[in-house]
This record gives structure tokens, C-alpha cells and sequence, in this order.
């Protein structure tokens, strides 16, 4: 079950259920996968509508990685996401506004 008060975002990878959550060090992370680019710009582009399939595929590896699952980008492109690409970039959204979300906005 997923506490959207922690954060989490539940996705389904492989027709197993795991929950995505962007912990301090999954944002580390992100923010390094990210190189130049901002946490702030890519939640612009997320917020614009103008995300890439590069963000989506990021938010989703750090989430899932905040979640404690041990893969990487490269064990994502091969696995099979429920409900397609539309679905991981809807949780990637979710994810990245519960992160910064406070409870009484919620």
C-alpha cells in the first residue's frame, strides 16, 4: 500500500507492484543523472507539459531506486511498465509533486 504522505507512487514493473518514493539520496541520484539540468527546470517542463521520455525514464529509475529496488536505467528499458508509456509519465509527475508536496496541501 502506498503512503502518499511519504511520498510514494506506486508503479507496476514486470506485473510486480513496487513503490516509488524519492528519498534524499534518490534525489543525489537524479540530480546526477540530470548532469547540467535542475530539479527545478525539470519539474518546469513537467508542470508545461514538455517532459521527455529521457525525464520520465529518470524520475522512474529514482523513485523506484528510493523504493529500495536495486536495477538501473538500463534494467527499466527492458521491462515492461502496466499501462505503457502514459502511465509511467503520470507517475513520474505524481512522483515528483508528492516529493515536494507539504501534508496540508495534499
Amino acid at each position: 500500500m502506498v503512503n502518499p504522505w511519504r511520498g510514494e507512487v506506486a508503479v507496476t514493473l514486470d506485473g510486480e507492484r513496487r513503490v516509488m518514493r524519492l528519498t534524499l539520496g534518490a534525489l543525489a541520484e537524479l540530480e546526477e543523472s540530470l548532469g547540467d539540468d535542475t530539479l527545478v527546470a525539470l519539474a518546469q517542463r513537467f508542470e508545461e507539459g514538455r517532459c521527455s521520455t529521457r525525464d520520465v525514464l529518470a524520475l522512474i529509475v529514482a523513485g523506484l531506486r528510493g523504493g529500495g529496488w536495486e536495477g538501473s536505467a538500463a534494467d527499466l528499458l527492458r521491462a515492461e511498465i502496466a499501462g505503457g508509456p502514459m502511465v509511467a509519465a503520470r507517475a513520474a509527475a505524481e512522483l515528483l509533486a508528492r516529493a515536494f508536496m507539504l501534508p496540508e496541501e495534499g
